[in-house]
C-alpha cells in the first residue's frame, strides 16, 4: 500500500489546491467578480484550463442569475444529469429544479413536433421560463427550441447557461444564443456537458468552493 501513501485526503485542502492550480494555469484576465468564480468552477468541472478562452458571456449575466436565485426563481434544465449536479443544500431560496424531460406528455410532444424529447420538454416550460435560470448541458435541440420560443414571444429567463455538447448542432446552438441578446454564459464550440452546466449553476449560488 506504500504506493498510495501521501496523497491529499482532506476535502477542503483538495478544493483549495484545485482552485489555486486553475487560477495559476488558466488565463482569467478578462473575467472579474462573480463571472471569474463561474469560469473557475466550470474549468474545475472538466479539468481543462484551456477552455477559459472559449467561455462567452454577456455583461452582468452572472449577477442576473444570482439575483434570480436569491429571489427564489426556478432552475430549468434539459437533462437529469444537470439537475443531479446542482448542490441542493446551497440553494439560496429552496429553488425548484425542473427537468424538461420529467414533464407529462414529453414523448407525445416530441412526436407531434418531430423533435427530440429534450426539445419537447423545453416546449412545455411555458410560463415557467419567466425570470428562471435555464441551464443546458446536453441537447443542442433544446437550446434551439428555447431560442425559437423566445423569438415567438415566450417569457424571458434571467440567464441562459449554454453548455450543450456534441458534434451536431452544439457549436451552432451556442452561437445562436450569443447572437440572441439573451443574458447568457456559454462555452463556444463542441465541448460542454452536464457537469459544466451544473457547475455554472452552483457558482451562481455562491458559498464555499465545492
Amino acid at each position: 500500500m506504500a504506493l498510495f501513501d501521501g496523497y491529499l485526503r482532506d476535502p477542503a485542502a483538495i478544493y483549495r489546491r484545485s482552485f489555486a492550480i486553475i487560477r495559476r494555469e488558466a488565463d482569467l484576465a478578462r473575467f472579474s467578480g462573480l463571472m471569474e468564480q463561474v469560469a473557475v468552477r466550470v474549468i474545475h468541472a472538466c479539468g481543462m484550463p484551456e477552455i477559459a478562452g472559449d467561455l462567452a458571456f454577456s455583461p452582468s449575466a452572472a449577477e442576473a442569475g444570482r439575483m434570480a436565485l436569491a429571489a427564489g426563481k426556478s432552475i430549468l434544465v434539459d437533462a437529469r444529469m444537470v439537475a443531479h449536479g446542482i448542490i441542493r443544500d446551497r440553494l439560496p431560496a429552496g429553488n425548484a429544479i425542473l427537468c424538461g424531460l420529467d414533464q407529462a406528455g414529453v414523448a407525445e410532444q416530441a412526436e407531434r413536433l418531430g423533435t427530440t424529447k429534450s426539445a419537447a420538454g423545453v416546449a412545455l416550460w411555458g410560463e415557467q421560463l419567466d425570470g428562471a435560470v435555464v441551464a443546458f448541458g446536453n441537447a443542442p435541440t433544446a437550446l434551439f427550441q428555447l431560442l425559437e420560443m423566445i423569438e415567438a414571444g415566450a417569457p424571458r429567463p434571467s440567464v441562459v447557461l449554454g453548455f450543450p455538447v456534441g458534434f451536431v448542432g452544439a457549436s451552432e446552438s451556442k452561437e445562436a444564443l450569443i447572437a440572441s441578446g439573451l443574458p447568457h454564459i456559454c462555452l463556444r464550440g463542441r465541448r460542454g456537458g452536464s457537469a459544466m452546466a451544473a457547475a455554472a449553476v452552483n457558482a451562481l449560488m455562491g458559498g464555499d468552493d465545492r
